[in-house]
């Protein structure tokens, strides 16, 4: 596998095909709420090694202002000023919903010890189990314990992903917190909390969605101290059964956008299903070098983790290949800049990791200022935009836990808003990504 000036070619994979132009008419982009629709969700047995197009009806887009002017959705809308459009719609909250969300929090065990799995918690990811059960546990020290094989789930080895069942038995080791919980007055405490408000698009008592600041991680890792996982617990209430917010979904670090934020363990759950189920509807958009073509098509390969010295990507694999993922990812052309430079929305069907990069690199028009996929040789940037991931989680759409959908969209960050005003590009057009398919 040769290798680009700024990153790894992709090997072989899949093809990629699409569909006719956008028909004109069709109504303006924006943020409408209603409910997103998310096909079955299915097991592919061969990746369909090319793309399809797909349709875009005036009469869909018909229906679809028609559904957006609607006022048949329950509950009352709340926006906030520093966002660009926030629809949400939510009934009273249930008395026995209410009564599942006081849980206190368990001892921390000095000893093994094997716990039984609530109802409230069937279904939760065994890491989240831990962090619900035991509060102030580091991302690292969850992850170590399950890899090494000191968690067992009714006798057997886990994986921090897989789910558990109301009745199964968890053997919980030893458990050591790394440092005390600082106290909520703490002038560092006081900063994660005022931090996190000030990027804060939307907030209930259920869900928060965050406008992820570029180059900020949402998790710790090697050498990463600082990220939105550590912060949250800054915004955990008083009382002991206070509970902390927790991710529901991941951002690569460079990646800016939309990021969902759970409040409660009912929350979480209900938001996990949604993700799931397919049934989250998310758009990127993207500014990629040269210009596709066709200018609205589907991408559906297989994907497999390399790792190459101390780092590692996202490759182009084949189905039967040992950790392979079926991923597929929806484009449209939005606008152009001299045949030299694409505004792309991007809908992806699956979530894979770095699957939007790793196609676009796939199909020869890579993501400007991405470190790891650029991969066209003497390529040089216009002048005025910076060397930076050009990647937005522009919107995201969810099923609220309690009814109704939440439709969240976040704005371009800095350096995306000074190449778009340099290419003269305007953020007010029409998405043809509005008539992707859902799966």
């Amino acid at each position: 596998m040769s290798r680009g000036r700024n990153g790894p070619r992709q090997p072989g994979g899949g093809k990629q095909t699409a569909g006719p132009r956008h028909r004109p008419g069709g109504a303006r982009a924006g943020v409408r709420a209603g409910k997103s629709k998310a096909g079955p969700r299915r097991e592919d047995r061969e990746a369909p090694e090319k793309s399809h197009r797909y349709p875009g009806t005036r009469a869909k887009q018909a229906a679809k202002g028609k559904r957006a002017g609607s006022s048949s959705v329950e509950g009352r809308l709340r926006r906030s000023p520093r966002d660009e459009g926030v629809k949400a719609a939510r009934p009273p909250r249930a008395p026995e919903q209410e009564a599942k969300e006081t849980k206190p929090a368990a001892v921390l065990p000095t000893s093994v010890q094997t716990v039984t799995v609530s109802p409230d918690e069937n279904d939760m990811r065994v890491d989240r189990f831990f962090e619900a059960r035991f509060p102030g546990l580091s991302f690292s020290h969850i992850q170590r314990i399950i890899r090494k094989g000191e968690v067992r789930v009714n006798g057997k080895r886990t994986e921090p992903k897989s789910r558990l069942v109301a009745g199964q038995s968890v053997r919980v080791p030893p458990l050591k917190l790394e440092a005390p919980a600082p106290r909520a007055d703490t002038p560092g405490v006081q900063q994660d909390r005022q931090f996190l408000k000030s990027i804060t698009l939307y907030e209930d008592d259920d869900v928060m969605v965050l406008n992820k600041p570029m180059g900020l991680a949402v998790q710790g890792g090697s050498g990463t101290t600082r990220h939105i996982d550590g912060m949250l617990g800054a915004l955990r209430g008083p009382g002991v059964d206070a509970q902390r917010p927790r991710l529901v979904h991941r951002l690569d670090k460079d990646t800016a956008g939309c990021l969902l934020v759970a409040k409660t363990r009912f929350a979480a759950a209900a938001l996990a299903k949604s993700f799931r189920s397919r049934s989250t509807r998310k758009i990127y958009w993207a500014l990629v070098a040269g210009v596709p073509k066709p200018r609205q098509g589907r991408v559906s390969t297989y994907l497999a983790k390399q790792e190459l010295e101390e780092d590692s990507f996202m490759r182009i694999a084949k189905h039967g290949d040992k950790n392979a993922m079926h991923a597929v990812t929806y484009y449209a052309v939005v606008e152009t800049s001299a045949q030299k430079l694409a505004w792309l929305s991007l809908k992806p069907v699956t979530g894979r990791t770095h699957q939007l990069r790793a196609h676009m690199a796939h199909i020869g028009h890579p993501i400007v200022g991405d470190p790891k996929y650029f991969n066209i040789e003497n390529w040089e940037f216009p002048g005025g935009i910076q060397q930076k991931l050009h990647l937005l989680a522009r919107r995201i759409a969810v099923p609220h836990p309690r009814g109704g959908v939440i439709d969240v969209s976040a704005p371009l960050p800095p350096h995306m808003q000074q190449s778009w005003n340099l290419l003269g590009f305007d953020t007010s057009r029409y998405d043809p990504i509005e008539d992707a398919p859902e799966d």
